[in-house]
C-alpha cells in the first residue's frame, strides 16, 4: 500500500481571512506565513480539514528527496538548533536524517508526534526565491493556494 504524506504550506497573513480558516490554521499549528506542516493523508479528516483552509494554505504530497533536504535545512529541535544526524541518534535512536525521512514517508512515525521527543513539528520557511510565479489569491493552477499534488516538491526547494 502506497501512503502518501502532504506537506502543508501558510501563503496568506490572516488579514481579512473567515474566521473558519484561522481556526484551521490553528489545527494545522500554521500560526504564521511560510511555515510548513507534515500530515499524512490517511489521517481522519484531513482532506476535508485542507479543503476548508484552501483559502490560505497549499498542499501536496512531498517526496522522501525533498524532505530530507527539508528536515537537514530548516529542521530544528527546541533551542532553535538545528537537526543533525547526531541529533536523530541521540533523540530518536535512529542512524540519521535519510532514516528518519523514510520513516515519514512510510507513517511509521508520524512527524507531528516528534515534539514529545524535543524535534519541532513544523519548518519555518523562506518566501520562495524568485517571487511567486502566480496570484497569492486564486487556486492553483491559476493560483498558488490549494492542492497541487507533486508540484509542492518544487515549492518547498524554492522556500528552504
Amino acid at each position: 500500500m502506497i501512503t502518501l504524506v502532504y506537506a502543508i504550506i501558510r501563503i496568506r497573513g490572516s488579514s481579512g481571512l473567515d474566521p473558519k480558516v484561522e481556526k484551521v490554521l490553528d489545527i494545522l499549528r500554521l500560526r504564521r506565513n511560510f511555515v510548513s506542516v507534515l500530515y499524512a493523508e490517511s489521517l481522519n479528516g484531513i482532506k476535508d480539514i485542507l479543503r476548508e483552509g484552501q483559502s490560505a494554505i497549499t498542499w501536496g504530497e512531498i517526496n522522501k528527496e525533498t524532505l530530507i533536504e527539508l528536515i537537514k535545512r530548516r529542521g530544528k529541535i527546541v533551542g532553535d538548533k538545528p537537526i543533525t544526524d547526531q541529533v536523530i541518534k541521540e533523540k530518536l535512536g535512529l542512524s540519521g536524517i535519510e532514516e528518519l525521512a523514510e520513516k515519514i514517508i512510510n507513517e511509521e512515525i508520524h512527524y507531528n508526534k516528534l515534539a514529545e521527543k524535543g524535534i519541532k513539528p513544523f519548518f519555518r520557511l523562506h518566501p520562495p526565491s524568485g517571487g511567486f510565479d502566480l496570484s497569492i489569491k486564486k487556486l492553483y493552477p491559476n493560483g498558488e493556494l490549494g492542492y497541487r499534488g507533486k508540484a509542492i516538491n518544487e515549492l518547498i526547494l524554492r522556500m528552504a
